[in-house]
């Protein structure tokens, strides 16, 4: 496998790959539809300005797992006293056929050494069912977040 860092041109694969991760997790299509009409002008610049970065794995030329890496801009806080900032790691996705032979656990380490690159010692990543037993493994621990959707 080559790794390779992601660019401009990898828009469609990060859409495709979002979709294809939520679809995994139960999402209905017309659901993950509207999302992408919406994630794929918001992720454009940030793809153009470093903002939005990560990692393709391919198999001779061809993309079979991705991560996404954000810094987000936020307080200290007692769990980084010092930082303004945390990590975020989104979308991460490995191609059906290239499961279970340690491509995300590959893909969370170029992130852990990039986050470590960057100065950031706290990060953070919403998990589904089936990363969940991965993201432990490698030291990721649940928090006490809560969500609420406001309707419009």
């Amino acid at each position: 496998m080559d790794v390779r860092t992601l660019d401009v041109g990898d828009l469609e694969l990060i859409c495709r790959h979002r979709e294809a991760m939520f679809r995994d997790a139960g999402r209905d299509d017309d659901e993950l539809a509207t999302m992408t009409e919406h994630f794929r002008p918001w992720l454009l610049p940030r793809l153009s300005d470093g903002s939005y970065s990560g990692f393709v794995l391919e198999d001779q030329g061809r993309p079979i797992a991705g991560i996404g890496l954000m810094l987000i801009d936020w307080p200290p806080h007692p769990l980084h006293p010092t930082q303004d900032r945390r990590g975020y790691v989104l979308n991460v996705y490995v191609e059906p056929d290239y499961r279970r032979r340690g491509l995300a656990r590959e893909l969370m380490q170029l992130a852990d050494a990039e986050f470590i690159r960057r100065g950031v010692s706290y990060c953070v990543l919403h998990a589904t069912e089936k990363g969940r037993p991965l993201y432990q493994e490698l030291g990721w621990s649940g928090t006490a977040e809560m969500a609420k959707v406001i309707p419009d």
